[in-house]
């Protein structure tokens, strides 16, 4: 796969001219019809159709000079979900106008239309309802701020809130929401408590512990859980998954919310843990014996300690990896794994 993070295709050779400028522009990979590879430094294809089909997974966005029925048709049969979904635009070969086509918030489309007209003196069209009204989109200022996202389908309330001019309540009880332009923050009122002051009024809530379902009530995760894990050689990684995941459901703790995993340095080559991290998401950190054993935990084991030579693996490593927070959840243990949350 290529380094290159976009895709640019032309049609034409007045196409490819452009095309060319917005590679460069863009340090993208141009792909022009094989009639016209002779004349540029581009890479040839025979059918565009069967040319989108490989790349369009491989490649962040997608830039097309061509009429943007051509780009519609070509990207359609491959479409998942905007959650996944790469930036599309189309570019006419005039360079006038640059349509965001696709993921114009997610996958940073409007974004990229509007750099992609200032590089070429085009104008850009942007037609989702926030960026027409001059309001923010919930979930672009969720990715800016390291927010993940829990329940998507009520961002779709949320920004039809935002796009009528607001407000939006936000319930932020560790200060994780903090919008400074004072041209964005005209759109949110900040509560005291989870529970907006009018009924019906959609609510965001950004915290890491779970809270009553609602489509009004959207749930931004900061990731500000570690899991300290301890678990004997070979242990599966779908064992150290179901204890997690268990331990976050009891502690009423968002598996969004996890931030990192953590375990002794002697575990680094654990195949399950590795894999746990992976499959969650995060990284697997590591700490030394002498480290872990400067940590006071509340539940010190002399089995740990003879086998592993500390007293503690999964709490110490938990409130090493937390930033030496609090444990929400103290060890837990299964016959092959041992876990321990903290904030």
């Amino acid at each position: 796969m290529s380094a290159q993070t976009t895709a640019v295709y032309a049609v034409t050779a007045k196409g490819a001219r452009l095309g060319r400028r917005l590679a460069e522009s863009l340090d993208a990979v141009l792909f022009v019809p094989e009639r016209l590879a002779g004349a540029f430094p581009a890479e040839p294809y025979a059918a565009l159709g069967e040319l989108v089909a490989d790349t369009f997974g491989r490649f962040r966005a997608h830039v097309f000079v061509a009429a943007c029925g051509i780009a519609v048709r070509v990207i359609a049969p491959h479409l998942r979900d905007k959650a996944v979904d790469p930036a599309v635009l189309a570019v006419d070969d005039a360079g006038r106008f640059v349509v965001s086509l696709l993921s114009g918030h997610l996958g940073g489309a409007n974004a990229l239309a509007r750099t992609v007209a200032e590089a070429i003196g085009a104008t850009p069209v942007v037609t989702t309802a926030t960026d027409a009204a001059g309001a923010p989109a919930v979930e672009v200022l969720a990715r800016e701020l390291g927010l993940a996202v829990e329940n998507r389908d009520a961002t779709k309330r949320i920004n039809a809130v935002l796009a009528g001019g607001g407000p939006v309540a936000v319930f932020d009880p560790l200060g994780l929401f903090p919008i400074t332009d004072p041209a964005k923050a005209r759109f949110f009122e900040w509560l005291a408590a989870p529970e907006p002051t009018t009924a019906g009024t959609p609510l965001v809530v950004v915290d890491w512990r779970l809270g009553p379902a609602s489509p009004d009530r959207l749930y931004l995760r900061p990731p500000v859980l570690a899991v300290g894990v301890g678990c004997r050689r070979g242990a599966p990684a779908e064992a150290i998954l179901a204890l997690v995941t268990r331990i976050c459901r009891e502690h009423g703790a968002s598996l969004k919310s996890l931030g990192r995993l953590a375990s002794i340095e002697a575990k680094r080559d654990e195949p399950g843990l590795l894999e746990a991290g992976e499959r969650l998401g995060v990284p697997v950190r590591f700490f030394s014996a002498g480290e872990l054993s400067a940590v006071s935990v509340p539940h010190p084991s002399d089995v740990v300690a003879k086998h592993m030579g500390v007293g503690s693996v999964c709490e110490a490593a938990a409130i090493l990896a937390s930033a030496g927070g609090r444990l929400v959840a103290p060890k837990t243990r299964t016959s092959l794994v041992t876990a321990a949350l903290a904030v």
